[in-house]
């Protein structure tokens, strides 16, 4: 059987360019399957790989990451098409109602933080977040909670046989301590979930390989840099677009002077494509590895150390076993109450 790459949020954005450049390396060597939560999107999304790529196999996953019966259905999906599952990108993510600070944002612009400003959104990004049906934090839920669920209903698959299976973030370089309680790993409380959860992403990417390496299952982290994808353009959602089109050769100059302005999805995947030609093994667990894009429009891969330690993975590991548990149980019982 050919090996499996499972990409979560891959129907647009940084997911979608992952899966052309995965497919335009080597179109026979393995099943790709996108996991998106707007089938409409996805549908169109396979269709535009199959008309590049008319021999590769690609199939479709609903999958909502924010919803924990979702996850549980489409893990149970994944189970049965495939007895292994190879790469595993938790690449889904959300920032919901992003607030900009105009005037940290003017007044950045004129400042030697500029660059820092445009790359990490550092202190003029803040968002309005929201409960799920299941009364999680909405953030928290879609880009850190969800895949932490569908790894653990995926174990069976993804640590099989003696294999070697890789799991890999797409985390940010918004991902700040400083946003991050471990007494509050929702982030109910404050106004960055964004930051937070990517941080929290971070953390747990740490924890996973403490306790799965032995059975064959590594997790590694990248930052795709400062990417114009949906996301970018929602945190100026009524922005004219003649507005972006002026910014632009900005963000083109900013460029010469560093190297994470990739701009393009296309350069945010180099570091996610570049991992899925290592030996998981190799990767060093405390590195975030950064796609880069030098000024001349070269891109290459990098890893730096994280702000991270591994005690506080580990309190955050336990606490997400426990938010499982409890979660499992309440779904449990709302599935014994419709019965009844």
């Amino acid at each position: 059987m050919n090996k499996v790459v499972l990409v979560t949020g891959a129907n647009s954005g940084i997911g979608l360019a992952l899966c052309e450049r995965l497919l335009s390396d080597d179109v026979e060597g393995f099943q790709l399957c996108l996991a998106c939560r707007n089938m409409q999107r996805a549908r169109v999304a396979r269709a535009a790989l199959l008309a590049s790529h008319p021999s590769a196999q690609v199939t479709l996953l609903q999958m909502d990451t924010s919803s924990i019966s979702s996850v549980i259905a489409a893990s149970k999906e994944v189970k049965l098409r495939y007895n292994r599952v190879d790469h595993l990108y938790l690449n889904a993510g959300i920032m919901p109602s992003p607030h900009l600070d105009i005037k940290a944002f003017f007044k950045g612009l004129f400042s030697s933080n500029i660059i820092t400003m445009f790359a990490t959104g550092e202190g003029i990004l803040t968002q309005k977040d929201c409960l799920t049906p299941d009364g999680l934090q909405g953030v928290f839920a879609t880009n850190l909670f969800g895949h932490f669920l569908l790894i653990k209903e995926l174990e069976p698959v993804l640590c099989h046989g003696g294999r070697t299976s890789q799991l890999i973030w797409t985390s940010s370089s918004n991902a700040h301590r400083s946003a991050f309680n471990v007494e509050d790993i929702q982030h109910q409380k404050g106004t960055q979930p964004y930051s937070s959860s990517k941080y929290a992403c971070d953390l747990l990417s740490l924890a996973l390989n403490t306790h799965y390496n032995k059975q064959g299952l590594h997790s590694s982290v990248i930052c795709p840099g400062f990417v114009m994808t949906s996301l970018t353009y929602g945190i100026l959602p009524s922005f004219p677009s003649f507005l972006w089109t002026i910014l632009m050769p900005l963000f083109w100059l900013i460029r010469m002077f560093t190297n994470t302005f990739t701009l393009t999805p296309y350069n945010g995947t180099e570091a996610l494509f570049w991992l899925f030609k290592q030996k998981p093994e190799s990767l060093d667990p405390q590195a975030k590895y950064h796609s880069l894009t030098s000024g001349l429009g070269n891109s290459y891969t990098q890893p730096r150390k994280m702000d991270i330690d591994l005690a506080t993975s580990e309190v955050l590991y336990e606490k997400l076993l426990q938010l499982e548990s409890d979660m499992r149980k309440k779904l449990k019982e709302r599935k014994e109450g419709l019965a009844a």
